[in-house]
């Protein structure tokens, strides 16, 4: 089968095509022939060497496909249903097949492409848990960064099916203002620009929003920090900018500010309570109250320009890659 392989750490290009024999699932795991991936950007800082893992590595976490083959314990009716599901050691999904824990893998319903179904899953999960532990409540002014993102774009879409309002959507270029307007933001800013945040003050009436949402961290995180009301919630899930936020601790306990890692709440529930975020992503996907925009559909052996793509800052929604 083919396999995108990265036998040392660098730019897009040290990602290469490979033939290699196809994976075998072992007790509790299932085998996945892939007909689309996700490409994320958190796979560009593995691969840059910025969060390394052991040499060689398989890069790709996000699968779609059919499952072939399970193996001992698993329910071997589950042979040739349509499925997503998280790689093994999230590692190996650029791949003709991958293989997954069984407890990974989610039917995808009849209604629902892979197309949508691989970007909705894991972001949509992500976005879900992220907002529960938010405790965002219908009211609530509510800010999100990287808003035309893969996760910002579900935050955006599912803060207002929770009837948070007006909800922001911060993007890092004019040219995505009116894709988190078509997410559903009320208000949108720029933060590459000057006067964002008084922008968020004023459309919530001078205060700052009251819970804020920031994977961007570094300058744009401080800002979004400032952005927040007094008696606010910031919530941190990511470090897109290569740093994480400075978090002033004079500014948090002068304006009771409530610092909290959504994130790691979210991950550090009970299994069936992650497994029912992903159930309940795909059930909005096909209500239609969540929808994936993708950027580009590249051909497996078109994984470095994906990867281009995400460095680019430039991407609107999701990057996929095919095998069919």
């Amino acid at each position: 089968m083919r396999i995108v392989r990265v036998r040392e750490f660098g730019p897009p290009q040290v990602m290469r095509i490979e033939e290699a024999d196809a994976p075998r699932p072992a007790a509790g795991q299932v085998a996945v022939a892939v007909e689309v991936a996700g490409a994320i950007y958190a796979e560009t800082i593995v691969r840059s060497g910025r969060y390394p893992l052991p040499l060689p590595y398989d890069p790709g976490i996000e699968v779609g496909g059919r499952v072939t083959e399970v193996g001992p314990d698993v329910d071997p009716s589950l042979v040739g249903t349509r499925v997503v599901a998280t790689s093994l050691g999230n590692t190996g999904g650029y791949a003709e097949v991958a293989v997954a824990a069984s407890g990974d893998v989610f039917a995808v319903p009849d209604a629902l492409t892979l197309e949508q179904a691989v970007p909705v899953f894991q972001a949509g999960a992500v976005a879900v848990g992220v907002l529960t532990a938010m405790g965002v409540r219908a009211g609530e002014s509510v800010l999100v960064t990287a808003a035309a993102g893969r996760i910002g774009s579900m935050l955006v879409q599912l803060a207002g099916r929770l009837g948070a309002g007006p909800v922001i959507g911060g993007v890092g270029g004019p040219g995505k203002r009116d894709a988190a307007a078509g997410f559903g933001a009320d208000v949108t800013v720029d933060y590459g620009g000057p006067g964002w945040v008084e922008t968020v003050r004023k459309a919530t009436g001078g205060r700052g929003a009251d819970v804020v949402v920031d994977a961007i961290g570094g300058a744009i995180g401080a800002q979004a920090l400032e952005a927040t009301a007094d008696g606010g919630r910031f919530g941190v899930y990511g470090f897109a900018s290569g740093t994480w936020t400075p978090i002033d601790t004079l500014q948090v306990v002068r304006r009771g500010l409530s610092v909290i890692g959504p994130l790691g709440i979210a991950l550090a529930r009970p299994r069936a309570e992650q497994r029912a975020d992903v159930e309940q992503a795909l059930a909005a996907a096909v209500a239609g109250d969540l929808t994936a925009r993708v950027h580009a559909v590249y051909p497996l052996e078109d994984a470095v320009q994906a990867h281009l793509d995400l460095e680019s800052r430039r991407t609107v929604g999701a990057v996929l890659l095919s095998t069919r």
